[in-house]
């Protein structure tokens, strides 16, 4: 990628710029400015990788996008439901349903809900056992909990009410 490239080599200078009081002169100046930008290239894909590997970290999620108006506000606000939380924990059928929407929540986003909410580890330990940032930690809860939100509304709740009260 030429313009990932240029990016790189220009971050090489301007990290030489920094660095410059501290050069000994060890090396010729090029085989430093090679030895930075090839450390520069090396940052650039573990990031880039990390990426790849984690989910899309630009706030896109069409889910939770369709939520909202334009202006931030709620398209449509969610439901008041009237049902005893402790009931409805202890019901089979809902922590089947339960399951099915956690299996279905994508990529890492299930997993780290799996780990952190249900399993109750704590969030350094998920983030290592993930390999990911506490910030993606807390962008994948919270794309797991939209995820569960919409499938138990159109899988548990959206149950005529004695089905599911």
């Amino acid at each position: 990628n030429r313009s990932a490239a240029e990016d790189l080599v220009q971050e090489s200078f301007l990290a030489a710029l920094k660095a410059q009081p501290g050069f000994r002169g060890d090396s010729e100046v090029r085989t430093w400015l090679i030895g930075i930008l090839r450390h520069k290239i090396i940052d650039h894909l573990r990031a880039t990788d990390r990426r790849n590997t984690s989910e899309p970290s630009d706030g896109v999620d069409p889910l939770i996008d369709s939520w909202f108006a334009p202006d931030g506000r709620w398209a449509k606000p969610p439901a008041r439901l009237d049902i005893d939380p402790a009931r409805l924990l202890e019901r089979k059928e809902f922590w089947e349903v339960f399951q099915h929407c956690l299996e279905a929540v994508p990529g890492r986003a299930g997993e780290a809900f799996a780990l952190r909410m249900m399993s109750e580890v704590a969030a350094a330990d998920v983030c290592k056992e993930l390999s990911i940032t506490s910030t993606n930690l807390w962008v994948l809860l919270h794309r797991a909990r939209a995820r569960l939100r919409a499938c138990l509304e159109a899988n548990w709740f959206g149950r005529p009410l004695e089905e599911s009260a």
